[in-house]
């Protein structure tokens, strides 16, 4: 984002201001936001404060220190996690970050972004996908279309959305596909950096080979997922029980199409009428505190089971997370025929 052109000294006219508003681009809402001589941001104009301006005197020239709305609503850029809830229900659309010298540092773009999580997330893109080929001989499993878009795309846009800015992808078989199709990641505006596994390090080994992850609390996910989980919702669970870990689960549902005695020894005490069991298993994502990933074992395999059994062994805190919308684990050749048909009927 080019702070420069959303910012505007508190001695230009209206005239200029109306210039660079039109040169705007690339965000959901027209604004500009007023600096004094220390460039420090005193308040907020919209065209709409413009034409009430207008309205009352109709001179463009007036200075647009005496236009703009100086009870702008703002805040600190070095807060690592800011709930956008509060300022949805206001129709806040755009939200300046400012420094602690009123400086402007960024914009949180409401209109375009569900979220901004304090997270770095690590993409699982290496496997084999045998059960897939054909389809799989000569195309990595997560680069399979699904849309418009390779099904690994569909989940790094969801990334984004939530505000995620640094992504490692973890690649192996026909791994320089995805790296040639995504690069850098500059073209959707984030930074992808690449694992290359040498060998199989399963669901979490490759976690060991990342050194320097900068936030507090890792997203480790499966590539080949198509889902709408709420990265947010299972952030503020996290954060709210304190989890070593938080797993996203999906619902899964057992009908008997009998009745199932209840019984003591050999004597049956009671029945219950074709039940439904729910249970809830892994589904492939998960947030983990960032100190637990050195007790990882460096470029071995390793599954994420294992460091779940270990915080559960050392009495962590060790929780899931529902996923409410829908998910399907891209798998089988069934599995893609699923998601090939839902994503047809989604907007």
């Amino acid at each position: 984002m080019d702070l420069q052109g959303i910012s505007i000294n508190q001695q230009a006219t209206i005239v200029e201001a109306l210039r660079k508003l039109n040169e705007i681009r690339d965000v959901s809402r027209l604004i500009l936001f007023v600096t004094d001589t220390e460039n420090r941001v005193i308040g907020s104009l919209t065209d709409g404060d413009i034409r009430r301006s207008l309205a009352r005197d109709m001179d463009i020239h007036k200075k647009i220190d005496g236009v703009c709305n100086r009870n702008f609503v703002f805040e600190r850029a070095e807060k690592q996690y800011v709930d956008l809830s509060f300022y949805r229900k206001k129709n806040i659309k755009i939200l300046p970050l400012l420094d602690k010298k009123d400086r402007l540092e960024g914009i949180i773009d409401l209109g375009r972004i569900r979220s901004v999580l304090p997270l770095e997330c690590v993409l699982m893109a290496g496997g084999r996908g045998k059960r897939l080929s054909p389809l799989t001989d000569n195309t990595p499993k997560p680069m399979l279309p699904l849309g418009e878009k390779p099904i690994i795309e569909h989940n790094i846009d969801r990334l984004i959305s939530f505000g995620i800015q640094k992504i490692y992808i973890a690649i192996n078989y026909l791994g320089d596909q995805i790296e040639s199709y995504f690069g850098d990641g500059s073209s959707k505006g984030i930074k992808i950096e690449y694992i290359r596994e040498k060998k199989a390090l399963g669901t979490a080994g490759a976690l060991s080979l990342v050194t320097d992850f900068q936030s507090d609390h890792i997203l480790l996910m499966n590539s080949d997922l198509f889902t709408d989980v709420d990265f947010e919702d299972m952030y503020r669970n996290l954060l709210e029980k304190d989890a070593d870990i938080m797993v996203a689960s999906t619902e899964y549902k057992v009908d008997i199409p009998y009745a199932i005695f209840e019984t003591r020894d050999e004597s049956v005490v009671g029945f219950r009428e074709k039940p439904t069991y729910v249970y809830y298993s892994n589904a492939g994502i998960y947030m983990i505190k960032k100190e637990l990933i050195q007790q990882i074992p460096e470029n071995t395999f390793y599954d994420i089971t294992d460091l779940m059994d270990e915080v559960n062994r050392k009495g962590g805190t060790l929780a899931h997370n529902p996923i409410i919308g829908y998910w399907v684990d891209i798998g089988k050749p069934t599995d893609y025929e699923q998601a090939q048909e839902f994503i047809k009927h989604l907007k």
